[in-house]
Parts: structure tokens; sequence; C-alpha cells
């Protein structure tokens, strides 16, 4: 389904550039994401993906360009570690290794920020803590301990620990990669009805029929580069650049391979 154009921008970014000493990740990315809409990030590895989701957010700040947040500058150059940790609170991050806290509860990790950055009541965080993980099919381990669970649900506590904090946009790095075929359809799941649900987000992926069936927008980027936007269908059925063409070729292969 194409995103309506119609609908609000959240976030906007111009000729963004990003360099690591000589290697250049990003050369001059122009990138948007409206409301509602879910974009999915693909292409090889190396390709800048995890580092364009991660600019958005200012994780890594920018060499060059300009980012808009809802149609305001933000001028990340200068900005103050509480004007950071503000506008870090507007994207929630979810990461492939799960940052969670060993020895806190599964409850404790995923309300540790609305009640220490949003200065939340406990009591009153706890109860939204308890729907998040009810939603995400965790209701029964709100009081484990991280250890007592597996890999797909440490990632599933931390897609709650980030909605927790009342995003606008979900960024979600390479979620499913560290995961077995079971819990990566489990994952899945909980991100399409989080799609389903009106949920804006921004999904860096290697699973192109993930991306295929959820995504309003795919984005191929290379070395650097973002060579094609457009929907699932324009970019895997009719691909533009012979780039595109040749990494359909090469997933399409090893996944013959993996077969």
């Amino acid at each position: 389904m194409a995103v309506d154009q119609e609908r609000p921008v959240e976030i906007q970014v111009t000729g963004l550039e990003k360099s690591f000493g000589p290697l250049k990740v990003l050369k001059t990315v122009d990138f948007e994401v409206h409301t509602d809409e879910v974009v999915a990030l693909i292409g090889p590895s190396g390709s800048g993906k995890s580092t364009l989701l991660r600019c958005l957010n200012l994780l890594e700040m920018p060499d060059a360009g300009t980012i808009l947040w809802q149609g305001q500058p933000v001028d990340y150059r200068q900005m103050t570690p509480q004007e950071l940790s503000h506008h870090r609170t507007h994207m929630g991050m979810v990461f492939q290794h799960f940052h969670l806290f060993p020895h806190r509860k599964v409850i404790t990790n995923v309300i540790e920020g609305p009640v220490h950055v949003l200065r939340e009541p406990v009591a009153e965080a706890r109860a939204r803590g308890v729907e998040l993980l009810e939603q995400v099919g965790l209701g029964d381990k709100v009081d484990a301990w991280p250890s007592q669970l597996s890999g797909g649900q440490k990632q599933r506590v931390a897609i709650a620990r980030a909605l927790a904090m009342n995003p606008k946009v979900l960024l979600l790095d390479e979620v499913t990669s560290a995961l077995d075929v079971e819990m990566i359809a489990g994952i899945n799941d909980v991100l399409v009805g989080l799609a389903r649900n009106g949920m804006t987000m921004v999904v860096v992926t290697h699973d192109l029929a993930f991306a295929r069936s959820v995504a309003d927008r795919v984005c191929f980027l290379d070395e650097g580069e973002l060579l094609e936007t457009g929907t699932p269908e324009e970019l895997f059925d009719n691909p533009q650049t012979s780039r595109m063409k040749e990494f359909l070729e090469a997933v399409l292969a090893g996944s013959a391979v993996a077969a």
C-alpha cells in the first residue's frame, strides 16, 4: 500500500552525511517518514542503513545535512544533553541486541525510562508497562528475570520498553537477525500488530519477505547512497537500478542455497 503523501511528515533529513574516519558511510541522503507509515531500509551489509537510523535520533551526529522533526529544524550541532535526551524520547529505538538490565526484573526494565526520564509515577508506569507486556505476548513474564527469557522474549521486552516512552516513531535495527526462525516469526507478528495499530516505524531489515508484507515504502541503500525508494511492489517487482537488481538476485540465490 502506497503511503498517503498528505499525511504529516514526522521526520525529514536532507543532504545527510556521516563519516567514520576516512570512510564515508552516508553520502548526501534525502529521506522522510510520514505519520503512520512503515518504512523498511534494505541493502547489503555496510550500506549505511543502521547509521541512518542512528542519525535520526542522534545516537550518531551527522557531519552535514538538515533534520526536521515535525517540520521544525533540529539544531543537532548546538543541542545540550537535555535537549538531546528530549529529542530521543520522540523516537523509540530497538537494537539487534536487547540491552536489558540483567539485575532488574522485566517490568523494571520496561518502566525505567518512564519513571526516571519522563518522571511518571511508579504505579502509573507499572500499569502501562504491564499493558505493553501483554500487548507483546509477555503478560506472564512481568516479574521474571531476563536470564529466564529466550532471545525472542528478550526482544519483545525491548520493544515494550521502547513503546513505554510513548514515542512518535519506532526505530528498529535488525531486531530479528540474532534470532532463530521460530522466534523471528513471533517478533514479526508483534511488529505487524503495531503497524496495523498505526505505529510509525522505520525498520532496518534483511528480511525482504517481511519488508514486502508490512512496509508502506521500501528504501534501498548501497555504499551510503539511497538509490531507490518506492512501494514494495515497485522495488521488488520492477527495480530501476542495476544495483538493486543485483542485490535481489544475490538474496534469492542465497535463499535457494539455504533451502
